[in-house]
């Protein structure tokens, strides 16, 4: 799928917001966030929930697993979380076009599947430091081999509101690979009438070193004046086609990590490529991705180049 056909899918009016359930109150900060997006964009919002019927049979054994007791049990806990997730998103939106759909599925390939035609897939997280294990294994599914744009919204353990405030932030390495977010990010800070804060790092590495060699002694100002230029240039033409939209940029000489974390402490919305500069295929996500995810106060949108 080409990347005009991709942004042609999920601008079309039929292209729903689509969440995660599993009945936590970190999927239901999820399903408030995604509502309240679905509601300002007058778009449907699709509320799921696999149970993943295969993985228990494998857990259980096959006469388990087709006991009806079992079986139904796993689908009255997907019906009660559904039908939570549609009380919290009719609460604040009664007029919201909420559907629901309950799978035997793993939620993951369900959502990765979903992902091709969604405006926007959303799931919650919980706190964690370290691995992606924290995250679990369908949102590092969903989040590294989804199509489109994946939103994670961590919950932080206590009640939450949805940030309506603040600025898009997105983070530019300035390679290719880069523009699926730039592009998303310039359609969220139109759709939300926000300012476009662009961070740039020119360096992975940590602030004081460059390869082995003391930042003092590199030419600093004129690899500033290189990189202001390379920003330009990956942003040109996007303040053209958004001409309503506010952008500030920040060049910095690393720690893209550190900046963008700092920032989604005031933005509403932090954007990011799914992979780094390198790009290679065979990493998840990129490091500055993952470590996003992990660790920002304010939901973050992967951008997915398919």
């Amino acid at each position: 799928m080409t990347g005009q056909h991709r942004h042609d899918l999920l601008d079309t009016a039929s292209a729903a917001v689509v969440v995660g359930t599993d009945g936590s109150p970190a999927s239901s900060h999820a399903v408030a966030w995604a509502a309240q997006t679905a509601a300002d964009r007058g778009r449907r919002l699709l509320v799921v929930h696999g149970y993943d019927l295969a993985a228990t049979r494998a857990v259980l054994g096959s006469y388990e697993v087709l006991v009806p007791s079992v079986v139904e049990h796993l689908r009255e806990h997907g019906r009660q979380a559904l039908e939570s997730a549609e009380r919290i998103a009719r609460e604040e939106h009664p007029d919201l076009e909420v559907t629901t759909e309950l799978s035997d599925r793993n939620p993951a390939e369900l959502l990765i599947e979903l992902s091709s035609t969604a405006h926007l897939v959303v799931l919650g997280a919980t706190p964690g430091v370290g691995s992606f294990a924290h995250l679990g294994s369908t949102l590092l599914a969903v989040a590294s081999q989804g199509s489109g744009r994946i939103v994670v919204a961590r919950h932080n353990g206590v009640k939450q509101q949805v940030r309506r405030g603040g600025p898009v932030v997105v983070g530019v390495d300035g390679s290719p690979i880069g523009e699926p977010a730039i592009e998303a990010a310039f359609d969220e800070a139109c759709a939300r009438g926000a300012e476009l804060v662009v961070v740039h790092a020119w360096s992975d590495l940590s602030e004081g070193q460059f390869a082995g060699t003391c930042y003092l002694q590199i030419p600093i100002a004129e690899l500033e004046t290189a990189e202001h230029a390379l920003l330009s240039e990956r942003l040109a033409g996007w303040q053209e086609k958004y001409p309503t939209v506010a952008v500030t940029r920040r060049v910095h000489l690393s720690g893209a990590r550190k900046q963008l974390i700092e920032w989604s402490k005031s933005a509403q919305l932090v954007v990011v490529g799914s992979r780094g500069r390198g790009g290679f295929r065979g990493l998840l996500l990129g490091s500055t991705s993952n470590h996003l995810v992990q660790h920002a106060h304010c939901p973050v949108l992967v951008a997915h180049s398919n």
